[in-house]
């Protein structure tokens, strides 16, 4: 796999569950995608790490992302309201958000389109198969699509 510029996107996932989280960790050391990635459990964390919050607020342990995962059933606040919020900021709304979720519900799907998100994509069941979907993510996002530079965003 190229190395175009995947290296330097820094990848935030927000997964509640933490078999999740250690399998999409493995899926991409698997795939040899050798971005930073970053872990949040709910929502709220979320917020906190773009707003720069609590326990967030030096940018060397939580460098802006260049593209957030994001499971929509979380606890405190979940991603349907996160997604809104991240996408109402006008500092925060480039930051490509790709829905990986175990919902396979078609109003999921639309309202989440409608919040903004870039991508929904429904949990694979096998590690394999997540692995498939971590290549297939690396490719098309961090090799083929063009990324806003977040150097010239705010820190």
């Amino acid at each position: 796999m190229s190395t175009k510029n995947n290296k330097s996107v820094t990848i935030l996932i927000a997964d509640d569950d933490e078999e999740d989280r250690m399998l999409l960790k493995d899926a991409f050391e698997e795939s040899h995608l050798l971005n930073e990635i970053y872990f949040v459990d709910d929502g709220e964390e979320l917020t906190d790490y773009l707003y720069r919050k609590g326990q967030y607020t030096n940018p060397l342990l939580s460098p802006r992302p260049g593209m957030i995962l994001l499971d929509l059933n979380m606890p405190k606040k979940d991603g349907r309201e996160a997604l809104k919020e991240i996408k109402a900021n006008p500092e925060l709304r480039t930051i490509p958000i790709i829905v990986l979720t175990t919902s396979r519900a078609e109003e999921d799907i639309i309202r989440s389109y409608d919040l903004g998100v870039n991508s929904f994509i429904t949990k694979p069941v096998t590690f394999k198969s997540l692995i498939e979907v971590v290549q297939m993510l690396g490719r098309y996002w961090l090799e083929i699509v063009e990324l806003p530079d977040i150097k010239q965003n705010k820190e």
